[in-house]
Protein backbone atom coordinates (compact mmCIF):
# COMPACT_ATOMS: atom_id res chain seq x y z
CA UNK A 1 0.00 0.00 0.00
CA UNK A 2 1.22 3.51 -0.80
CA UNK A 3 1.98 6.24 1.68
CA UNK A 4 -1.05 7.65 3.50
CA UNK A 5 -2.20 11.22 2.95
CA UNK A 6 -4.85 12.88 5.11
CA UNK A 7 -6.77 15.57 3.20
CA UNK A 8 -8.62 18.04 5.43
CA UNK A 9 -11.02 20.44 3.68
CA UNK A 10 -14.69 21.29 4.25
CA UNK A 11 -15.15 22.10 0.53
CA UNK A 12 -16.37 18.81 -0.97
CA UNK A 13 -15.49 19.82 -4.53
CA UNK A 14 -11.92 20.73 -3.67
CA UNK A 15 -11.33 17.65 -1.52
CA UNK A 16 -12.76 15.30 -4.16
CA UNK A 17 -10.42 16.66 -6.81
CA UNK A 18 -7.39 16.55 -4.48
CA UNK A 19 -8.20 12.99 -3.37
CA UNK A 20 -8.63 11.82 -6.98
CA UNK A 21 -5.28 13.25 -8.09
CA UNK A 22 -3.43 11.86 -5.06
CA UNK A 23 -4.95 8.41 -5.53
CA UNK A 24 -4.01 8.51 -9.20
CA UNK A 25 -0.43 9.23 -8.09
CA UNK A 26 -0.44 6.06 -5.99
CA UNK A 27 -1.22 7.42 -2.52
CA UNK A 28 -3.67 6.01 0.01
CA UNK A 29 -5.94 8.90 0.97
CA UNK A 30 -8.27 9.62 3.89
CA UNK A 31 -10.57 12.62 4.08
CA UNK A 32 -11.74 14.84 6.93
CA UNK A 33 -14.16 17.76 6.72
CA UNK A 34 -13.23 19.56 9.94
CA UNK A 35 -10.44 19.92 12.44
CA UNK A 36 -11.81 17.58 15.10
CA UNK A 37 -12.30 14.77 12.60
CA UNK A 38 -8.80 15.33 11.23
CA UNK A 39 -7.25 15.00 14.68
CA UNK A 40 -9.27 11.85 15.42
CA UNK A 41 -8.23 10.20 12.14
CA UNK A 42 -4.59 11.16 12.68
CA UNK A 43 -4.71 9.65 16.16
CA UNK A 44 -6.15 6.38 14.87
CA UNK A 45 -3.83 6.09 11.86
CA UNK A 46 -0.97 8.61 11.81
CA UNK A 47 -0.60 9.76 8.18
CA UNK A 48 2.64 10.24 6.27
CA UNK A 49 1.54 13.76 5.27
CA UNK A 50 -1.43 16.07 5.84
CA UNK A 51 -2.94 18.39 3.23
CA UNK A 52 -4.71 20.88 5.47
CA UNK A 53 -7.09 23.73 4.64
CA UNK A 54 -6.52 26.86 6.70
CA UNK A 55 -10.17 27.87 6.99
CA UNK A 56 -12.04 25.05 8.72
CA UNK A 57 -15.22 25.04 10.82
CA UNK A 58 -14.62 24.62 14.54
CA UNK A 59 -10.92 23.97 15.08
CA UNK A 60 -9.15 25.90 12.34
CA UNK A 61 -6.22 24.72 10.26
CA UNK A 62 -3.59 26.57 12.27
CA UNK A 63 -4.69 24.91 15.50
CA UNK A 64 -4.88 21.49 13.82
CA UNK A 65 -1.34 21.99 12.50
CA UNK A 66 -0.08 22.99 15.93
CA UNK A 67 -1.67 19.97 17.64
CA UNK A 68 -0.42 17.55 14.98
CA UNK A 69 3.14 18.83 15.27
CA UNK A 70 3.00 18.48 19.06
CA UNK A 71 2.37 14.74 18.64
CA UNK A 72 4.31 13.71 15.53
CA UNK A 73 6.84 15.18 13.06
CA UNK A 74 4.23 14.74 10.31
CA UNK A 75 4.75 16.98 7.25
CA UNK A 76 1.92 19.45 6.60
CA UNK A 77 1.00 21.27 3.39
CA UNK A 78 -1.40 24.12 4.07
CA UNK A 79 -4.17 25.04 1.62
CA UNK A 80 -5.28 28.64 1.83
CA UNK A 81 -7.63 30.89 -0.08
CA UNK A 82 -6.08 33.90 1.61
CA UNK A 83 -3.78 35.94 -0.59
CA UNK A 84 -2.02 38.02 2.04
CA UNK A 85 1.64 37.14 2.64
CA UNK A 86 1.12 37.47 6.39
CA UNK A 87 -1.46 34.65 6.31
CA UNK A 88 0.89 32.35 4.41
CA UNK A 89 3.73 33.20 6.77
CA UNK A 90 1.50 32.44 9.77
CA UNK A 91 0.91 28.94 8.40
CA UNK A 92 4.64 28.34 8.05
CA UNK A 93 5.28 29.70 11.54
CA UNK A 94 2.76 27.22 12.96
CA UNK A 95 4.81 24.35 11.56
CA UNK A 96 3.54 23.86 8.00
CA UNK A 97 6.24 22.60 5.64
CA UNK A 98 4.69 24.20 2.58
CA UNK A 99 1.54 25.98 1.41
CA UNK A 100 -0.53 26.14 -1.78
CA UNK A 101 -2.84 29.07 -2.46
CA UNK A 102 -6.33 28.46 -3.85
CA UNK A 103 -7.15 28.23 -6.68
CA UNK A 104 -4.31 25.81 -7.39
CA UNK A 105 -3.32 23.17 -9.90
CA UNK A 106 -3.96 19.66 -8.52
CA UNK A 107 -0.90 18.46 -10.44
CA UNK A 108 1.23 21.08 -8.71
CA UNK A 109 -0.14 19.96 -5.34
CA UNK A 110 0.84 16.34 -6.09
CA UNK A 111 4.36 17.53 -6.97
CA UNK A 112 4.54 19.47 -3.70
CA UNK A 113 3.37 16.41 -1.75
CA UNK A 114 6.03 14.23 -3.40
CA UNK A 115 8.69 16.88 -2.77
CA UNK A 116 7.86 17.24 0.94
CA UNK A 117 7.74 13.46 1.41
CA UNK A 118 11.17 13.06 -0.21
CA UNK A 119 12.62 15.51 2.25
CA UNK A 120 10.84 13.91 5.18
CA UNK A 121 12.43 10.61 4.13
CA UNK A 122 15.87 12.19 4.01
CA UNK A 123 16.21 12.69 0.24
CA UNK A 124 17.32 16.28 -0.29
CA UNK A 125 18.03 18.12 -3.53
CA UNK A 126 21.56 19.11 -2.61
CA UNK A 127 22.47 17.19 0.53
CA UNK A 128 25.82 16.90 2.29
CA UNK A 129 28.46 14.40 1.15
CA UNK A 130 29.79 14.00 4.71
CA UNK A 131 27.78 11.84 7.14
CA UNK A 132 28.49 14.16 10.08
CA UNK A 133 28.68 17.95 10.01
CA UNK A 134 29.68 20.29 12.86
CA UNK A 135 29.72 23.93 13.81
CA UNK A 136 30.60 24.86 17.37
CA UNK A 137 28.57 22.62 19.72
CA UNK A 138 26.16 21.72 16.93
CA UNK A 139 26.45 18.25 15.37
CA UNK A 140 24.31 17.02 12.47
CA UNK A 141 24.17 13.32 11.62
CA UNK A 142 22.81 13.00 8.08
CA UNK A 143 22.33 9.21 8.34
CA UNK A 144 20.05 9.31 11.39
CA UNK A 145 18.78 12.84 10.60
CA UNK A 146 19.52 13.91 14.18
CA UNK A 147 20.92 17.22 15.36
CA UNK A 148 22.44 17.72 18.79
CA UNK A 149 23.60 20.83 20.59
CA UNK A 150 26.12 19.44 23.03
CA UNK A 151 24.20 16.62 24.72
CA UNK A 152 20.73 18.01 23.89
CA UNK A 153 18.86 16.84 20.79
CA UNK A 154 17.46 19.64 18.63
CA UNK A 155 14.07 18.75 17.15
CA UNK A 156 13.80 20.05 13.59
CA UNK A 157 11.20 19.66 10.88
CA UNK A 158 12.26 18.00 7.62
CA UNK A 159 12.68 21.37 5.91
CA UNK A 160 14.63 22.86 8.81
CA UNK A 161 16.95 19.84 8.86
CA UNK A 162 17.61 20.06 5.11
CA UNK A 163 18.26 23.78 5.32
CA UNK A 164 20.72 23.37 8.20
CA UNK A 165 22.44 20.42 6.47
CA UNK A 166 22.93 22.46 3.31
CA UNK A 167 24.36 25.45 5.17
CA UNK A 168 26.67 23.24 7.25
CA UNK A 169 27.91 21.58 4.06
CA UNK A 170 28.85 25.02 2.63
CA UNK A 171 30.33 26.95 5.58
CA UNK A 172 31.27 30.56 4.99
CA UNK A 173 29.47 30.74 1.65
CA UNK A 174 26.61 33.26 1.34
CA UNK A 175 23.43 32.17 -0.43
CA UNK A 176 20.47 34.24 -1.55
CA UNK A 177 16.94 33.16 -0.74
CA UNK A 178 16.41 32.24 -4.40
CA UNK A 179 19.51 30.02 -4.34
CA UNK A 180 18.39 28.33 -1.13
CA UNK A 181 14.92 27.75 -2.55
CA UNK A 182 16.38 26.10 -5.63
CA UNK A 183 19.11 24.06 -3.93
CA UNK A 184 17.26 23.01 -0.76
CA UNK A 185 13.60 23.05 -1.82
CA UNK A 186 14.31 22.11 -5.44
CA UNK A 187 12.09 24.91 -6.74
CA UNK A 188 12.88 27.52 -9.36
CA UNK A 189 9.70 29.35 -8.36
CA UNK A 190 7.95 30.23 -5.14
CA UNK A 191 7.57 32.88 -2.46
CA UNK A 192 10.94 33.91 -0.90
CA UNK A 193 9.15 34.39 2.42
CA UNK A 194 9.12 30.57 2.66
CA UNK A 195 12.89 30.67 3.12
CA UNK A 196 12.70 33.64 5.49
CA UNK A 197 10.22 31.92 7.80
CA UNK A 198 12.12 28.62 7.87
CA UNK A 199 15.35 30.50 8.57
CA UNK A 200 13.71 32.32 11.47
CA UNK A 201 12.38 29.06 12.94
CA UNK A 202 15.75 27.35 12.48
CA UNK A 203 17.55 30.17 14.27
CA UNK A 204 15.11 29.93 17.17
CA UNK A 205 16.22 26.33 17.64
CA UNK A 206 20.00 26.49 17.07
CA UNK A 207 21.05 30.00 18.11
CA UNK A 208 21.77 31.01 21.71
CA UNK A 209 20.24 34.41 20.93
CA UNK A 210 18.03 34.26 17.79
CA UNK A 211 17.77 38.05 17.82
CA UNK A 212 21.55 38.33 17.40
CA UNK A 213 22.46 35.19 15.46
CA UNK A 214 26.12 34.15 15.43
CA UNK A 215 25.86 30.82 13.62
CA UNK A 216 23.54 31.63 10.70
CA UNK A 217 24.36 35.16 9.67
CA UNK A 218 22.49 37.60 7.48
CA UNK A 219 24.70 39.02 4.72
CA UNK A 220 23.03 42.28 3.81
CA UNK A 221 22.11 42.57 0.16
CA UNK A 222 22.95 38.90 -0.45
CA UNK A 223 21.22 36.44 1.88
CA UNK A 224 22.50 34.05 4.55
CA UNK A 225 25.82 32.49 5.51
CA UNK A 226 26.73 29.87 8.08
CA UNK A 227 29.74 30.78 10.20
CA UNK A 228 31.78 27.61 10.85
CA UNK A 229 33.22 29.11 14.06
CA UNK A 230 30.29 30.97 15.65
CA UNK A 231 32.18 31.57 18.87
CA UNK A 232 34.64 33.88 17.15
CA UNK A 233 32.43 35.50 14.50
CA UNK A 234 32.52 39.25 14.07
CA UNK A 235 29.33 41.25 13.95
CA UNK A 236 29.07 42.05 10.26
CA UNK A 237 25.49 40.93 9.85
CA UNK A 238 22.35 40.88 11.91
CA UNK A 239 18.95 39.31 11.93
CA UNK A 240 16.79 39.17 8.85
Amino acid sequence: MGRRILVVDDDATVSEVVVAYLQRAGFEVERATDGEQALELAELRPPDLVVLDLMLPGVDGLEVCRRLRERWPVPVIMLTALGEESDRVTGLEHGADDYVTKPFSPRELVLRVESVLRRAAGTVVDGPDQPTLRAGRLVLDSASRRVTDGTVEVLLTAREFDLLAFLLAHPGHPFSRAELMERVWGWTFGDPSTVTVHMRRLREKVEDDPGSPRLIRTVWGVGYRLDPDPGNSRTDAGDG
